[in-house]
C-alpha cells in the first residue's frame, strides 16, 4: 500500500511539471513587458528605473528556473483538466505578485497589501486603485499599470475563448460551440484565431491612441488611456480619469473603444474573413447593445428630467456612465454619486451584467442573462401548457440541460460569493455602501465602488489592509469565473 501511494505521489509531481513550465514562460515574458517601463524613466530621468531593472531581474530568474526545471516536458503539453484549472489559477496570481514588485519597491509607499492590490486590479482589468495623486507618480508606473491590463486583456480573450469552454466553467461551453468547436471553427487551427485576435487588439489600441492624441491627448497619454479602454480596465493616468481632460471628443472616443472592447473579438476576425452581418447574428451582441441602450436612456432621463443635464451633455454622460460600467471599465467623466439615488440603484445592477463572452470585459457576462431569459421563458410556457414541449434556444440552437444547471450554479455562486465578501467587508467596520459596491465591483472586475469613499471620485487607498487582501480575491474569483479557484478547495480535486 505504501508502496502504491508513492508512485502515486510521484506522478501527481511529475504531472505539474507542465503547469510550472507555462507559468515560467508567462514570468519570462512579464519582465520583458518591464522594460518599456525601465526606459521610460529613464528617458524621463526618474530613480525609478532602478525599481523595474531589479523587478524584470527577479521575474526573469525565477521564470528561466521554472523552465530549466521542466527541460524535458513536451513543448505542446495535452493538459488534463486538473492541470487546466491549476493552471489559470497559479498563472494568475504568480502573475500578480510578480507584476506587484514595482510597485512595493517604488516610492509610492503602498505596503504588500496595496501593491498586490493594484497589480490584482491591472492584470484582472479591473480598474480600483490604491495610489493618490497619479499625476505625480512616476511615468514608468504609470506606464506599468497601463500595460498590465493590456496584457491582462488580451490574456482573458485567450482563457475566455480556449481555457474556460474546455473546463466547462459558468455555460461557457456555449461559447466554445460557437467559435471554437471543431465542427463550426473559424480558422483551421486555435494557434492561427489567437494570432489574428492578438493583431486585431493591437490594431485597434493604436487605432484608438491615434484618435485620443489626434483630440489632444499627449502621445504618452494616448497610449497608456488606448490600453486601458481597449481592455476595458479603466486606469488613467490623472486622478480625475476620463474627465481630466473635460473634452467631449475625448469621451465619445472613450465610449466608442470601451463598447469596442465588450463585443467577443471572434466576431471581428470572423468580419474580416468576410463575414459581415455576424456581428448582428450574435444573441449576447443585440442584448449588450439593448442593454447599453436601456441604461443610457434611463440615466439621460433622469439627469434631464431633474435639471441637472440638458441635450447632448446629459446624454454623453449618461452614456458614459452607462457603458463604463456595463463593460467593467470604471472610468469616469463625472460623479455619479452626485446624480441622486435613482442613478446610483441603477448602477449598482448594471456593475454585475458586463460584457460578452471572449471580450476583454468582467461581470456575469450577457450571454448568461439572454440563457436565464429563455430559461424562465420555458418555465412559464411550461405552466401555462403542461403538456407541451418547449427548450430554451440560444444562437438558434436549443441549450443542453447540463449547460443550463451550470449557468444557474454560477449565479447561485456569484450571489453567495457576494454575499460573504459583503458581510466579510462589513465587519472589518466599513458602511454598507461600501461594502456592498466594493464587493460587487471586485467580483465583477468594474472598478469604482459607490458611496463617499470608493466612489467614481474615490479611490481604495483609504480601506484597511485586511479589505484590499478580500476584494483582491474578489477580483481574482471574477475574472476566473469563481468555478476555476474554488474547485482547487473541493478536497476530491486533489485525489487521484
Amino acid at each position: 500500500m505504501r508502496r502504491s501511494r508513492s508512485r502515486l505521489d510521484l506522478r501527481a509531481i511529475v504531472d505539474l511539471r507542465p503547469v510550472a513550465m507555462v507559468v515560467g514562460i508567462v514570468l519570462l515574458v512579464l519582465a520583458l513587458a518591464m522594460l518599456p517601463s525601465m526606459l521610460a524613466d529613464l528617458i524621463a530621468g526618474h530613480a525609478d528605473w532602478q525599481v523595474f531593472l531589479l523587478s524584470a531581474s527577479c521575474t526573469a530568474f525565477i521564470g528561466v528556473s521554472l523552465i530549466l526545471m521542466t527541460t524535458g516536458v513536451s513543448r505542446t503539453p495535452e493538459l488534463t483538466v486538473r492541470q487546466g484549472f491549476l493552471l489559470t489559477t497559479l498563472t494568475w496570481v504568480t502573475t500578480t505578485a510578480f507584476a506587484a514588485l514595482p510597485f512595493a519597491f517604488s516610492d509610492l509607499g503602498l505596503g504588500a497589501a496595496g501593491a498586490f492590490f493594484e497589480a490584482m486590479s491591472g492584470i484582472t482589468t479591473t480598474g480600483s486603485t490604491v495610489i493618490v495623486g497619479l499625476e505625480a507618480a512616476p511615468p514608468g508606473i504609470l506606464l506599468w499599470r497601463a500595460m498590465l491590463q493590456w496584457l491582462g486583456g488580451i490574456g482573458i480573450i485567450v482563457m475566455g475563448i480556449a481555457i474556460l469552454p474546455m473546463l466547462s466553467i459558468g455555460g461557457m461551453q456555449l461559447f466554445r460551440t460557437e467559435s471554437t468547436d471543431s465542427s463550426e471553427k473559424i480558422l483551421p487551427r486555435a494557434a492561427q484565431i489567437a494570432t489574428n485576435i492578438a493583431l486585431i487588439y493591437l490594431l485597434l489600441s493604436l487605432l484608438c491612441a491615434s484618435i485620443y492624441w489626434l483630440f489632444g491627448m499627449s502621445w504618452f497619454d494616448a497610449a497608456a488611456h488606448a490600453m486601458t479602454t481597449i481592455a476595458t480596465g479603466g486606469y488613467s493616468t490623472y486622478d480625475a480619469s476620463i474627465g481630466h481632460f473635460a473634452s467631449p471628443a475625448i469621451e465619445w472616443t472613450a465610449i466608442t473603444f470601451m463598447i469596442v472592447g465588450g463585443i467577443p473579438f471572434v466576431l471581428y476576425v470572423q468580419i474580416l474573413r468576410g463575414q459581415k452581418l455576424q456581428l448582428f447574428h450574435d444573441v449576447q451582441v443585440r442584448w449588450f447593445l439593448g442593454i447599453l441602450a436601456g441604461g443610457t436612456a434611463l440615466l439621460a432621463f433622469w439627469l434631464v428630467q431633474r435639471g441637472l443635464m440638458f441635450g447632448h451633455d446629459g446624454l454623453r454622460h449618461a452614456a458614459f456612465a452607462t457603458v463604463s460600467v456595463v463593460t467593467g471599465t470604471g472610468y469616469a467623466a463625472s460623479d455619479f454619486n452626485a446624480w441622486g439615488t435613482f442613478p446610483v440603484g441603477v448602477i449598482f445592477f448594471l456593475m454585475c451584467i458586463g460584457g460578452c463572452s471572449g471580450s476583454t470585459t468582467g461581470g456575469m457576462k450577457v450571454f448568461r442573462f439572454a440563457v436565464l431569459y429563455q430559461i424562465a421563458r420555458v418555465q412559464v410556457l411550461r405552466l401555462l401548457q403542461p403538456s407541451g414541449v418547449f427548450r430554451p434556444i440560444y444562437n438558434g440552437q436549443p441549450v443542453a440541460d447540463q449547460t443550463a444547471i451550470s449557468i444557474l450554479g454560477f449565479v447561485f455562486v456569484f450571489a453567495l460569493s457576494f454575499a460573504v465578501l459583503s458581510i466579510l467587508l462589513s465587519f472589518l467596520g466599513l458602511d454598507y455602501l461600501t461594502a456592498m459596491s466594493g464587493a460587487l465591483s471586485a467580483l465583477a472586475n468594474v472598478g469604482p465602488g459607490l458611496g463617499d469613499l470608493i466612489g467614481p471620485a474615490k479611490n481604495f487607498a483609504a480601506l484597511p489592509d485586511t479589505a484590499k487582501w478580500l476584494l483582491s480575491a474578489g477580483m481574482l474569483l471574477g475574472r476566473l469565473e469563481l468555478f476555476t479557484v474554488l474547485v482547487l478547495f473541493a478536497p476530491a480535486f486533489w485525489r487521484a
